[in-house]
């Protein structure tokens, strides 16, 4: 499995930073719930752990989604674009993706000259990240 990893690591183009955008899909809705962002060490631990697993910039480490909030993403697929320099992750989507306790992470929406919220949360964010500095 690792040789099959290596020649998927080959085609995709991490920038100078060694990261690339990685985009989050529900497998079964087409539903688009995240951008995150992914090194070497990412790609080759969301194959070979088969869940979701991102670099954080704000950590500084790699972050497997749903660590400490418990809802992780399990990898269907990954997918890159022509170019090679963009992921998507095709995920089945335990619970909610964003931070702030709602499905997607996209839920300002341009609407008559202003930004509108479209969606609620769903569980409070401080039920998910109960004691976390960061959020």
């Amino acid at each position: 499995m690792t040789d099959a990893i290596e020649r998927a690591l080959v085609e995709i183009r991490f920038g100078s930073d060694g990261l690339v955008p990685a985009v989050a899909q529900q497998y079964d809705t087409g539903e688009i719930l995240m951008l995150a962002w992914m090194n070497r060490d990412a790609v080759q631990a969301s194959l070979k752990e088969g869940r979701a697993c991102y670099w954080s910039r704000s950590r500084g480490r790699l972050w497997r989604k749903g660590e400490s909030s418990g809802q992780v993403q399990l990898l269907r697929e990954l997918r890159v674009d022509c170019d090679g320099d963009a992921v998507l992750l095709i995920v089945d989507q335990q619970g909610v993706a964003c931070h702030t306790g709602r499905r997607s992470c996209f839920f300002h929406a341009w609407r008559d000259g202003k930004w509108t919220i479209i969606a609620e949360p769903l569980i409070p964010p401080e039920t998910l990240y109960p004691a976390s500095p960061d959020r």
